[in-house]
């Protein structure tokens, strides 16, 4: 259910800001993304797994509140954001 540290760090290399950048918006959301997809797949085969599926809505709504925050500073930057991680089809 969890990323590898392998892909976690792909992913902090592909949408850092800046080097060295772990904490932007940008990939604090693009890890919850990864986690998100990993958590739902999961899901679909273990229907009643009801923890995980509470630990699913806290990290989306983690995600909902980075992305507002990401909003709020740069609509430009929210708006490449959300295009590259494929969010609001």
């Amino acid at each position: 259910m969890s990323i590898t540290a392998e892909r976690k760090q792909e992913l902090i290399k592909e949408y850092a800001v800046k080097d060295g950048d772990t904490g932007s918006p940008e990939v604090q959301v693009a890890v919850l993304s990864e986690r998100i997809v990993n958590l739902t797949e999961h899901l679909k085969t273990h229907k009643k797994d009801h923890h995980s599926r509470r630990g699913l809505l806290v990290m989306v709504g983690q995600r909902r509140r980075l992305l507002d925050y990401a909003k709020g500073k740069s609509t430009t930057r929210y708006e490449d954001l959300i295009k590259r991680l494929g969010l609001r089809r």
